[in-house]
């Protein structure tokens, strides 16, 4: 897989230092990381990801509402979006899907094997 630049929400601290490591450090790609979406929104346009990462549950703005603001951005608008989540039921899912999500992490997720979860993932929606 390519490196990608990845722009990532997460409001567990243990969950972005994780996968920061393994996804720099394994998966060689390079991630900017903000504990909010308001933070990640701001700084999106100027970090031009080639994929999101996002939490579902957070304070202040949810991974829904997240994605909402970033699709509003031109640099975001076709950005594929992972989410990540401890929720698996297939209501979760298949709303998750509705609203755009390329795909799933479940947490807690293997460190190892994220980068080539997200590659699988991606290469299953033809990014």
């Amino acid at each position: 897989m390519t490196r990608l630049r990845i722009l990532q929400v997460e409001d567990d601290y243990d969950i972005l230092d994780i996968s920061k490591i393994a996804l720099e450090a394994i998966g060689g790609h390079e991630v900017f990381q903000f504990s909010d979406g308001y933070e990640a929104v701001a700084k999106a346009e100027e970090i031009s990801p080639d994929l999101i990462l996002l939490d579902v549950l957070m304070p202040r703005l949810s991974g829904q509402e997240t994605l909402e603001q970033l699709r509003g951005l031109p640099k975001c608008k076709q950005v594929p979006v992972i989410f990540m989540t401890a929720k698996t039921q297939e209501d979760v899912v298949n709303r998750l899907r509705d609203i755009g999500a390329a795909g799933i992490v479940i947490k807690p997720f293997d460190p190892i094997a994220l980068s080539s979860d997200i590659a699988t993932i991606l290469s299953s929606t033809g990014v």
